[in-house]
């Protein structure tokens, strides 16, 4: 179905209420730790890094920390995190930008984030809502992006342009909902491999609907 405003609204508002609990999913105390989680989170599930990081946070949590740690020992930390020498080395450039160029803070701008090594714009949509509380777009990320073309509420395959596509549907008071539900949505109900149609919510939403095999 094509959706109107009025239903992209109930859309939003039905999964509200079946996941009232919808939150970032990664473990942080301050924002840089949520830099590293979120660059560690890359091909890598949530629940891997929650599991990985208090070891690494215990001894490293600023961006000083992370500019001065041995890019050995950065590797070895994160090694159950997956593609840890590529993430060891943007952890470690994007923390000594910080250092050299915002005095050691992260920056709290789209444009100011994204010029930070490993940091693109998903990444920075969640640090954004998470960190400063501003929605300026939607993160998408596999489940997003599953769960938009399942809908229907997008054709593209590229984040960007999904994003682009979302950001024209819903109304700005929603943003800040949209990725914490589509992430427990995909994980709970719309399986990438096996999706529970017959127990979802938004099912009479969904372009996709009775297309899987129960």
């Amino acid at each position: 179905m094509n959706l109107d405003k009025n239903n992209t609204i109930k859309l939003i508002d039905t999964l509200k209420k079946t996941y009232p609990d919808a939150t970032c999913s990664l473990d942080f105390s301050n924002p840089f730790e949520l830099v590293v989680s979120v660059m560690l989170s890359a091909q890598c599930t949530d629940e891997r890094v929650n599991k990985t990081t208090p070891q690494i946070f215990a001894k490293y949590s600023t961006p000083e920390d992370f500019a001065n740690i041995d890019i050995t020992e950065l590797e070895t930390l994160i090694h159950p995190c997956g593609f840890y020498k590529n993430k060891a080395k943007n952890i470690k450039a994007c923390a000594k930008k910080i250092v050299e160029d915002f005095n050691g803070v992260v920056p709290h701008t789209m444009e100011e984030l994204t010029s930070l090594p490993g940091v693109g714009r998903k990444s920075a949509n969640v640090i954004l809502l998470e960190v400063f509380g501003i929605a300026e777009g939607i993160a998408v990320d596999t489940h997003a992006k599953r769960i938009s073309n399942r809908i229907g509420l997008s054709n593209n395959a590229t984040p960007e342009k999904i994003e682009q596509d979302l950001l024209k549907i819903f109304p700005k008071e929603y943003l800040k909902d949209i990725n914490h539900l589509f992430v427990w949505h995909g994980r709970k109900t719309c399986d990438s491999r096996n999706p529970k149609c017959e127990i979802c919510t938004i099912k009479s939403f969904c372009n996709s609907y009775g297309k899987f095999k129960q």
